[in-house]
């Protein structure tokens, strides 16, 4: 006869208790802790059967590393510019790629646009777990997408689907969702801990075994977090988030784990009637609508990666009535402004205390980069004394607490692209100013030695 057990999972980390706790013993995390069946356990004397093992067919056995050899033809180019970017050149055979978003963003919309642009040779498969057959019809014939090499599988269990991928044999598999996946050997429901590791881990398998590059969708929590394990996002070889906001058409793709690429490359894109269409220029795009003659402006350039993207940064700075004025920042590290209202009222005797304090970087992008500290104190200036800074002027550098100017790295990379966009003038710190001389025409470098020399740039 058989015993039924329960037990108490956490949905954030996936360690599991016998009782149920407020907080996860294991992460921390309140409210995290979900009760579940366990698999039913034969009493004793009752033979047990054998666990399903994952271990391949043949056995395991050690190469040396001189001895091993592999193709140079490792990629496939998925067609879209910008996402080979971000996967560092395209897609790797038998790598699994995981793509998490907020609903709506268009995750699937991309997916689907690169069945499309995809090389002419490559099979694909489309597994969906959420929508019928016809409505992937429906939105292809939007985007316009018909190839013959794709094939759609509408199937949520996962024996099902590792069964068919090794009968269509692609070159590419995407499972959409990875949530609604579930193992008929486990009696929880899909979505939980357990079936999203055990679907991950099947799918994980055939890929590295047969060379199939398998892209996984991945829902998100309240958070923004990858529903589930957090396990998953380390079993798969690289995690890229869609950002944007819904209301807006610009969305950013962003890689937060690559093991065959730089996790600091960003891809750009508009959503369209039409589906998705790649930004190839996102500078241009970004100064579009600056605004001209206006205080608490600055353009900014920012590296993601090997590509700079120049921005706008926007403060606003109004008198408060309140004891604790309000600081709200958008893009900008929260902590960083704090920093640099500190240093801006301690070196120069700017009362920024009797003032809210607003900052924003235009297009949605995030300034992490310590590099924009220089044009952000310059845009808080101009916006507390009311001086517009000047169209031409772009400012480069760090802010130290003394209030001096510091160089950063990627200099002449930002200086080409602001030369490439019209900037005839650019503040640059003390010693980097030297090594910039003489190689761009038509273009005035400022040496800053300290936010003083900030003052003079709006000519206070």
């Amino acid at each position: 006869m058989f015993k039924m057990k329960s037990s108490f999972l956490c949905t954030n980390c996936g360690n599991i208790t016998s009782k149920w706790f407020g907080r996860c013993p294991e992460c921390g995390e309140w409210n995290t802790l979900e009760e579940q069946e366990q698999i039913p356990q034969p009493a004793k004397g009752i033979k047990q059967n054998k666990v399903k093992s994952f271990a391949p067919a043949e056995s395991s056995k050690a190469f040396k590393i001189r001895d091993i050899t592999y193709s140079n033809n490792l990629r496939i180019s998925t067609g879209i510019g910008e996402l080979d970017r971000v996967l560092g050149g395209g897609l790797v055979e038998g790598s699994v790629v995981l793509i998490s978003g907020e609903p709506g963003i268009g995750k699937s919309t991309l997916l689907l646009q690169l069945c499309q642009s995809i090389d002419a040779s490559a099979t694909l498969l489309y597994v969906t777990g959420e929508e019928s057959v016809s409505q992937i019809k429906l939105r292809a014939d939007r985007v316009g997408v018909d190839s013959e090499r794709l094939f759609v599988l509408n199937e949520t269990n996962i024996g099902r689907i590792i069964a068919e991928i090794k009968a269509v044999n692609p070159a590419v598999a995407i499972v959409d969702s990875i949530q609604t996946m579930f193992d008929e050997d486990y009696p929880s429901a899909p979505g939980t801990v357990t079936q999203v590791k055990q679907s991950a881990l099947h799918l994980i398998n055939i890929a590295k075994e047969s060379g199939i590059s398998i892209i996984l969708v991945g829902h998100v929590n309240k958070d923004g977090a990858v529903a589930g394990p957090k396990v998953l996002e380390h079993m798969v070889d690289a995690v890229l988030y869609f950002e944007g906001d819904k209301q807006q058409t610009y969305r950013i793709l962003r890689a937060v784990k690559n093991r065959y690429g730089s996790t600091n490359e960003i891809g750009v894109f508009e959503m369209g009637d039409a589906g998705l269409r790649e930004i190839e220029n996102p500078s241009e795009l970004m100064l579009e609508q600056r605004p001209k003659g206006v205080s608490g402006n600055c353009a900014v350039c920012i590296l993601e990666g090997t590509r700079p993207i120049i921005s706008d940064i926007q403060s606003l700075s109004t008198p408060t009535v309140f004891p604790s004025p309000r600081r709200m920042a958008s893009g900008f590290d929260y902590n960083r402004l704090s920093l640099l209202l500190a240093v801006l009222e301690k070196r120069l005797g700017l009362r920024f205390s009797t003032q809210d304090i607003y900052i924003n970087v235009a297009g949605g992008l995030k300034a992490d980069d310590t590099s924009c500290d220089a044009a952000a104190s310059l845009a808080l200036i101009s916006s507390l004394k009311d001086a517009p800074v000047p169209e031409n002027l772009m400012v480069i550098g760090e802010v130290g607490l003394s209030g001096e100017i510091r160089s950063v790295f990627g200099i002449e990379q930002r200086i080409n692209e602001a030369a490439r966009l019209g900037f005839t003038q650019i503040a640059l710190p003390f010693k980097a100013v030297g090594k910039c001389k003489g190689k761009y025409s038509g273009v005035e470098f400022i040496p800053v030695r300290s936010v003083f020399d900030l003052l003079k740039l709006l000519g206070i």
